[in-house]
């Protein structure tokens, strides 16, 4: 995640610690939200809405900086030799990526606290 908490900080001074933490409220739904979504393309073998999945969560990840998804987004909505059958590992993969985005978030929001 090279990058987020640098975005991340950069957020909070911009906006605000409380508003940072409305922020990444509102990412950690959307890459709920948006993985499922992926998940649930990919069992299914559906090249259209995978790839839609995919060009959502990178938008999201580049909202906040985290770089390793958005770029693992965009590579997964580009790259025209996936099939049906490596997209449930795609999609795992990204979803690693988003547990992991939401735990350097999460950790960064909890400095804000202590702050």
């Amino acid at each position: 995640m090279t990058g987020t908490r640098g975005f991340a900080a950069q957020l909070a001074e911009d906006l605000g610690p409380e508003d940072l933490r409305h922020v990444l409220n509102v990412f950690r739904g959307d890459l709920d939200r948006l993985s499922e979504v992926l998940r649930v393309s990919a069992a299914a073998g559906d090249g259209a809405s995978f790839r839609r999945a995919a060009h959502s969560l990178a938008g999201a990840a580049g909202a906040v900086g985290a770089q390793a998804l958005e770029q693992a987004c965009r590579l997964a909505m580009t790259r025209a030799d996936i099939g049906a059958a490596q997209m449930p590992g795609v999609a795992a993969d990204i979803a690693a990526l988003c547990q992991g985005a939401l735990a350097e978030l999460a950790a960064f929001a909890g400095g804000l606290d202590r702050a």
